[in-house]
C-alpha cells in the first residue's frame, strides 16, 4: 500500500540556519566513518539501545537528554530508525520547539522509511500542540488515506490541539468523525480534553453540558473531570463554585482528593481570602483529604504578608494535628518575615532552629540571611553567613555574592566588596551584569569614578556586555566628582574607553585597596533588581520606613508562636515592620540607609 507524504506539508515553514539548535543541531556530520550496519539500511544495536535510553529520559522529564543521545547517534555515523526519529519527535514537542516538525517528516521521507501510526500520531500531537490545527488536520486525513485507521488518541490529540487554539468547537466535528469510524468511540479522555477545551473559553455551560453527555453515554466522570472545571471556576476568580463543584462530585460518587482541595485553597489565596482558605482546610478531614506542606507553606506566607500573627498561630497548630512536619520553606517563610522587619536576631534564632531541627538549609534560606545583614547595615556578618554556606557545601550563587558585595558597597567598604566578587570568581560563580553594576554603582557612591571605569573593562574579560544602565551609573560617579558631562555624552566616552587597545595585563591593580577613609556614610539607595531573591515559593514583600525613636519603641512589640518542633517561631504585625534602618550612635543626620525589598 502506497504511503505519501505531502511534499508542500514539508516545506510549509522552511527551516533556516539560525532556526537550529547552534549547541545540538539535529544533523552534526559524523566524527568518524559511517556505520556499515546502518549503511547496508540495518538497525545497528547501538541505534536500537540509545533509542531506547531516549524513551526512558523521555519519560523521565529529561526531553533535552533525549535531544543529545539523537545528536550523538548522528556523531558516530549512525542511521536513526523511524522509532528514533518518533521519540525525537516526541522530545522536541514537550521543549515546544516546533520549529522542527517538518525537518524531521523531510528526514523520515529522505531516508526511505514508511511512517506508522505512531509516527503519524506523534506529527498530529505536534502540530496540535503548536497550535497549528490546519496541518494537524491535513496530516490526520493524510494518515487515513494511506490506509491507516486513526487510533481513539488521535482525535483526542486533535481535540486537544483545538482547545489549545481556542477552538472548542471544532471538536465537536472531530467527534462527529469519530462516529463514522468502527470500533471508535469517544472514551473518558476524549470528555475530559472537550471539558478542558471549553473551560479554556470560560464556556462552564457546554463544559457541564459535556459533563452531562459523558454521563449519557454510559461513562462515569472521574476526578479529573471535575478538578479542570474547578481549576477554571478559580482562575476566573469564581472559587466559590469551585468549591460547589466537590458537592456535584459526591453526587456522582466521585471522591475528591488532594489536588482537589489544592485548587480551591489556592483559589481562595488568590482572591485574598485567607479565612475561606484556612476554613476549607478543616473541611479537607470531613471529606477524608490529608493537606500536604504545600497547603501550610502557602497559608503561612499568606497570613503573615497580612500580619495576621492568630491565623499563623492557628496553621502551625493544624500542622501538628494532621502530623505534618514543616520544611526549609516553613522556616525560610518566617525568617523573611523578620529579616525584612530589621530583626536579625531573631531571623538568626529561627536559622539555628531549623539547622537545630535537622533540616540543612537551601541556597535560599541562606539569602535570606544574608540581606537581612545587610539591611541591618552589617555586611561583616552577611559575609559570615557566605563563608558558612561555602563551608556547608551548598554551592552559593551569584545572588548571594552581589547581596554582600552590595551591603559592603553600602559601607563604603570597596576593598572588601572587591575581595567578595574575587572569591565569586575562585568559587567558580560567573558574575552577572548586576553583579558588575553593584561594583560600579559602590565606586560612584564613594566618589571614585577611575575605579568605576575599570569595572567596565573587567566585564569586557568576562564577555558581560554592559548596557545603558552601565554607562549611567559610570556617568553618575564622574557627576559626583564634579564632571558634569550629558548622559549621551558620558555614554559615547564609556564606548571609546571601552574600544581602547591598551590590554590589561595584572587585573589585580582594579583589587587594591582604597587608602580614602569618609569621615561620614552617604545616603544609598540599592536598585531592586541588584539584590532580587532567588525564585521560590515563599519571599516577603515588606518594606522598612524611617521613624523617630519613640515611634519605633511603641512598633517593636514582638509575637510569638509555639511550634511542638522546639522552635519559638516569631511573628510581627505590619506596624511593626516599619523599622528604623539609620545607623546609630556615632552617625549623625547623614545616614546612610538601604532599601532592600
Amino acid at each position: 500500500m502506497r504511503t505519501l507524504i505531502r511534499k508542500d506539508w514539508l516545506h510549509a515553514s522552511p527551516i533556516k540556519e539560525k532556526d537550529l539548535d547552534n549547541k545540538m543541531p539535529l544533523r552534526p556530520t559524523p566524527e568518524s566513518g559511517l556505520c556499515t550496519f546502518c549503511v547496508n539500511g540495518n538497525s545497528c544495536r547501538t541505534v536500537r539501545s540509545r533509542t531506547k535510553v531516549m524513551n526512558t529520559v523521555l519519560e523521565r522529564g529529561r526531553p533535552e537528554e533525549a535531544q543529545q543521545i539523537f545528536g550523538s547517534l548522528i556523531k558516530g555515523g549512525h542511521k536513526p530508525s523511524l522509532i528514533t526519529y518518533t521519540t525525537l519527535l516526541a522530545a522536541l514537542t514537550v521543549q515546544k520547539r516546533f520549529n522542527y516538525i517538518h525537518f524531521i517528516i523531510s528526514e523520515v521521507q529522505e531516508s526511505g522509511m514508511k511512517p506508522d501510526p505512531i509516527f503519524f500520531n506523534a506529527v498530529v500531537n505536534a502540530f496540535s500542540e503548536s497550535g497549528n490545527m490546519e496541518e494537524a488536520m491535513n496530516f490526520f486525513l493524510q494518515m487515513k488515506e494511506s490506509g491507516i485507521k486513526p487510533a481513539i488518541s488521535s482525535f483526542n490529540t486533535l481535540i486537544k490541539g483545538y482547545g489549545i487554539a481556542g477552538k472548542p468547537e471544532e471538536s465537536i466535528k472531530i467527534m462527529e468523525l469519530m462516529s463514522q469510524e468502527v470500533n471508535v468511540k469517544p472514551n473518558l479522555r476524549t470528555y475530559n480534553v472537550l471539558v478542558k477545551a471549553w473551560c479554556s473559553k470560560k464556556n462552564f455551560i457546554d463544559a457541564w453540558n459535556t459533563v452531562d453527555k459523558l454521563i449519557a453515554s454510559g461513562l462515569q466522570p472521574d476526578v479529573i473531570t471535575y478538578n479542570t472545571i474547578a481549576a477554571a471556576y478559580t482562575q476566573n476568580h469564581q472559587t466559590e463554585k469551585a468549591e460547589r463543584v466537590i458537592l456535584e462530585m459526591q453526587r456522582n460518587g466521585v471522591h475528591p482528593n488532594e489536588r482537589t482541595c489544592g485548587i480551591i485553597i489556592a483559589g481562595y489565596r488568590k482572591e485574598g481570602r485567607l479565612k475561606d482558605a484556612l476554613r476549607f482546610v478543616y473541611k479537607m478531614k470531613d471529606l477524608g483529604v490529608h493537606p500536604n506542606l504545600v497547603i501550610f507553606n502557602s497559608l503561612i506566607k499568606g497570613f503573615l504578608d497580612m500580619s495576621d500573627s492568630d491565623s499563623v498561630d492557628e496553621v502551625l497548630t493544624l500542622m501538628e494535628e494532621f502530623g505534618v512536619e514543616p520544611d526549609v520553606i516553613t522556616f525560610s517563610t518566617i525568617m523573611n518575615a523578620w529579616g525584612a522587619a530589621g530583626y536579625m536576631a531573631k531571623c538568626r534564632e529561627v536559622f539555628d532552629d531549623m539547622v537545630n531541627a535537622g533540616i540543612p538549609p537551601d541556597v535560599h534560606a541562606y539569602s535570606i540571611l544574608a540581606k537581612g545583614y545587610v539591611r541591618a547595615m552589617e555586611p561583616e556578618k552577611a559575609e559570615e553567613v557566605l563563608n558558612d554556606m561555602i563551608k556547608s557545601g551548598t554551592r552559593p550563587n551569584v545572588v548571594i555574592f552581589t547581596t554582600v558585595i552590595s551591603g559592603w558597597c553600602t559601607a563604603g567598604r570597596m576593598e572588601c566588596a572587591m575581595r567578595i566578587f574575587e572569591k565569586m570568581c575562585e568559587c567558580g560563580i560567573s558574575p552577572n551584569l548586576k553583579a558588575f553594576e553593584t561594583l560600579i554603582w559602590g565606586y560612584a557612591e564613594n566618589k571614585n569614578p577611575r575605579k568605576a571605569e575599570e569595572v567596565i573593562q573587567i566585564m569586557e574579560a568576562f564577555n558581560i556586555q554592559p548596557e545603558k544602565s552601565t554607562y549611567l551609573l559610570v556617568a553618575e560617579a564622574r557627576r559626583g566628582i564634579g564632571v558634569a558631562n550629558s548622559v549621551e555624552k558620558q555614554s559615547s566616552t564609556s564606548e571609546l574607553n571601552m574600544k581602547d587597545e591598551r590590554e590589561v595585563d595584572n587585573l589585580e591593580k582594579v583589587y587594591q585597596k582604597d587608602a580614602v577613609h569618609y569621615c561620614y556614610p552617604k545616603l544609598l539607595q540599592i536598585p531592586n533588581e541588584l539584590i532580587n531573591e532567588p525564585k521560590g515559593p515563599v519571599t516577603a514583600t515588606i518594606r522598612s520606613r524611617i521613624f523617630s525613636s519613640d515611634t519605633l519603641s511603641a512598633a517593636t512589640r514582638a509575637l510569638h508562636i509555639n511550634c511542638r518542633f522546639g522552635m519559638r517561631a516569631s511573628v510581627i504585625c505590619q506596624r511593626q515592620f516599619q523599622v528604623q534602618l539609620c545607623a546609630s550612635g556615632q552617625v549623625g543626620h547623614s545616614s546612610t540607609v538601604v532599601f532592600l525589598t
